[in-house]
């Protein structure tokens, strides 16, 4: 390719000048297609399309195609990305369509950010799949291919790569293919997007890291970080999520061992931590939502060797909502009562506090464990949208103190939370497995995950 192309631009191979191949990326003439507009998409979509002016978004879910397009925002919970949406449908610098391939066929940059699901412990990589083999059906020379989804190691080299070159009839060096995995969290995903985070960029060949990470030094303001190779960026994505649930299972074992101790294990945690080598998380009900407690399940399933330590964060934490009906059990027969004759409330179904986000949420796994278990459980959130449990009886905040409870679990630390009307109880037995609160806050007793007051 030259400078003097015809549009559109395709930046893989291109021998011009860099300031004119960002002109061009950043002035339109370079089309891109955003495969996968959920909650990391539809963001990431809407930060592109700022960037370029020039951005078919591509679903599967008509419903969600016709709202992007007309300006309307389906992703709930993310600061401004309903304004962004509708400005951007606005002007033209965004669309959005279900014709994976027709889309392709137009574009230059195609970036995939569809979900990897887990299915019986094996990552299900049929998303991604689909959605690749569309971009090839439509890939041409200089296009460049971008996977944003988190993967197993290995998958662009072993899986995207044969995928695209069979759909295409084209080779890498053709076309080109990165790895730049999304770091963002629910709840500020543009924020995130646009520079929380370094972002790393992987190619598959020198060309495809070049292009990358001239894309992504216009998307982001943080600093861009090239790495080896695709499977190394797979890599580091992979490896952020296993630190965190190795680290975590690490403080949730010592919370189950409190009691033998005889300490408060979460202010052990805490003074240990002031030591600059030590970085012990805080134990809590179990680990939830779409990344951590699956990213595991990407190396055990994926590879040959041996992954004990993996494979005990997982049973750790797994374990964890069942810990914590046992420790409030015991608290509430410690003050003379039953769990199967008592009526318990759950504090907290999402997984993390101020999101509306339920997948693998130990609230949930705990509120399932209490209604197989109590006589009656009540759930209170005032951030799930999504139905409770079977068995469990979903009660607003401000109703949940007109009702009669032998036992309140907290398990999720939301802001609201702060305003329990814990005066309207009478002889409540309080589990708190968030350390959100001090008897001080509940004119109640507190027991807490961890505090080691199931001494012997």
């Amino acid at each position: 390719m030259s400078g003097q192309q015809s549009e559109p631009a395709r930046l893989y191979g291109w021998d011009a000048s860099r300031q004119t191949q960002l002109r061009a990326f950043t002035g339109g003439a370079v089309p891109v297609a955003v495969y996968g507009l959920g909650k990391m998409g539809l963001p990431l979509a809407a930060v592109y399309a700022d960037v370029s002016g020039n951005v078919t978004g591509v679903d599967i879910d008509s419903d969600v195609a016709r709202a992007v397009d007309a300006g309307r925002c389906p992703v709930e919970g993310e600061p401004g990305l309903p304004e962004e949406v509708e400005r951007l449908a606005g002007d033209g610098s965004l669309s959005a369509t279900t014709d994976a391939t027709g889309a392709a066929a137009d574009a230059g940059v195609h970036v995939i950010i569809v979900p990897t699901l887990i299915e019986d412990d094996e990552p299900d990589l049929s998303a991604l799949e689909a959605a690749v083999r569309s971009v090839g059906a439509g890939l041409d020379a200089g296009d460049v291919v971008v996977v944003e989804s988190t993967v197993p190691p290995r998958t662009c080299r072993d899986r995207v790569r044969p995928w695209l070159e069979a759909e295409s009839g084209l080779e890498l060096g053709e076309f080109g293919l990165a790895f730049c995995p999304e770091r963002t969290m629910s709840g500020r995903a543009l924020q995130d997007i646009r520079g929380s985070h370094p972002k790393v960029v992987g190619g598959a060949d020198a060309e495809s890291e070049r292009v990358a990470e001239l894309i992504y030094g216009e998307i982001t303001d943080a600093e861009v970080i090239p790495v080896a190779d695709c499977t190394t960026a797979e890599c580091v994505k992979v490896f952020e999520g296993l630190y965190r649930d190795v680290n975590i299972a690490l403080a949730n074992e010592l919370a189950t061992l409190a009691g033998e101790f005889g300490v408060d294990v979460t202010e052990a945690i805490d003074v240990a931590n002031t030591q600059p080598f030590c970085d012990i998380h805080t134990p809590g009900p179990g680990v939830g939502g779409h990344c951590i407690p699956y990213y595991p399940y990407f190396v055990i399933s994926e590879f040959e060797g041996a992954t004990p330590l993996l494979q005990t964060a997982r049973h750790v934490n797994e374990y964890m909502p069942t810990f914590t009906v046992e420790r409030a059990a015991e608290a509430l027969d410690e003050r003379g009562r039953d769990l199967s004759e008592s009526t318990v409330a759950v504090f907290g179904l999402t997984y993390r506090p101020g999101v509306d986000e339920t997948r693998a949420s130990p609230g949930v796994a705990v509120a399932e464990e209490l209604a197989e278990r109590a006589e009656t459980v009540y759930a209170v959130d005032p951030i799930c949208t999504s139905a409770p449990p079977e068995g469990v009886q979903r009660v607003s905040l401000d109703a949940i103190g007109a009702r009669e409870l032998d036992l309140a679990v907290v398990t999720t630390g939301h802001e609201e939370f702060g305003e329990i009307p814990w005066s309207a109880f009478e002889d409540l037995t309080v589990f708190d497995g968030r350390h959100m609160l001090d008897d001080e806050d509940t004119s109640h007793p507190v027991s807490r995950l961890g505090d080691g007051s199931d001494e012997d």
